[in-house]
């Protein structure tokens, strides 16, 4: 009996050994029980984006083509309309499908609509010009530009209906009710829950993981350059591979401490959009 309950003592102080180890080194992780997992998980949508092989042939193909690379990797594909490392995708995620993450299906029968920053009616160009502006942190696109018509193009593209005929849904972000955010907790979860993705130093890593702060990410007049839209964004979709984890104050605390980050300032110039 002695040598028994001897052998468990070892077993298990190599066991706690073996556990420490694996922790300091990243393979496994003990999520932040208070700040982590919504009391109502979310469901995502199913909604099919249209197949590319219906691309049709000629110069209308090739401008949806185009349209969708530079959706998806814009600094690579309109580098002289950008000023830092974000493409479309980043924000509308999945091609631009992804309900609750600002998808564009339907913008080509939205707009023109009202915009609150504008206080007016704006086009679709205009709304594109914006993201160039702001969330490229770059200038805005000739208005019949090839980067222009093939965005439109692009857009006009995803918008057909899906191929089951299920409508969609999941327009904008979700709603979160006002919380107050703690950036200190937001350091821990950003640290546990993004650093893997987005960095230590939230440069990321070009095209599919995004810088949130610094000289490469969105400027301060973006719309993720506000802790409760940011909030709404991230309580959905991230982390992308463990949707779902995150609760509302933890969303809100992680976007507390992104905010408190520098990142580059917007060109007065383009106040129009």
């Amino acid at each position: 009996m002695k040598l028994r309950s001897h052998l468990a003592f070892w077993f298990s102080l190599v066991a706690i050994y073996v556990m420490a180890v694996l922790l300091g080194l990243g393979y496994i992780h003990i999520p932040l029980p208070k700040l982590l997992r919504s009391e109502k998980p979310a469901v995502w949508s199913a909604w099919q984006s249209p197949d590319p092989n219906t691309i049709p042939a000629g110069s209308e193909g090739d401008s949806i083509r185009y349209g969708m690379h530079l959706f998806n990797d814009t600094p690579w594909y309109a580098p002289q309309y950008t000023g830092d490392k974000l493409t479309c995708s980043n924000c509308h995620i999945a091609d631009g499908v992804a309900p609750f993450a600002s998808p564009v299906v339907g913008m080509t029968t939205i707009y023109p609509t009202y915009n609150k920053r504008a206080g007016r009616v704006i086009s679709l160009k205009e709304r594109i010009q914006e993201c160039f502006v702001r969330s490229e942190n770059g200038r805005p696109l000739p208005d019949n530009s090839r980067e222009m018509n093939a965005l439109l193009a692009y857009i006009a593209w995803l918008s057909q209906p899906e191929p089951t005929h299920k409508s969609f849904a999941g327009r904008g972000l979700i709603d979160l009710s006002p919380l107050v955010p703690d950036p200190k907790r937001g350091a821990q979860i950003y640290a546990e829950q993004c650093a893997g993705c987005h960095g230590e130093d939230g440069a990321g890593s070009r095209p599919l993981m995004p810088p949130v702060w610094g000289p490469d990410s969105f400027n301060n007049n973006a719309g993720m350059n506000d802790i409760s839209k940011m909030a709404r964004f991230v309580q959905y979709n991230m982390p992308q591979n463990r949707r779902g984890i995150l609760s509302a104050q933890a969303a809100y605390d992680v976007s507390a401490y992104i905010h408190t980050k520098p990142r580059p300032k917007f060109n007065p110039a383009y106040g129009k959009y």
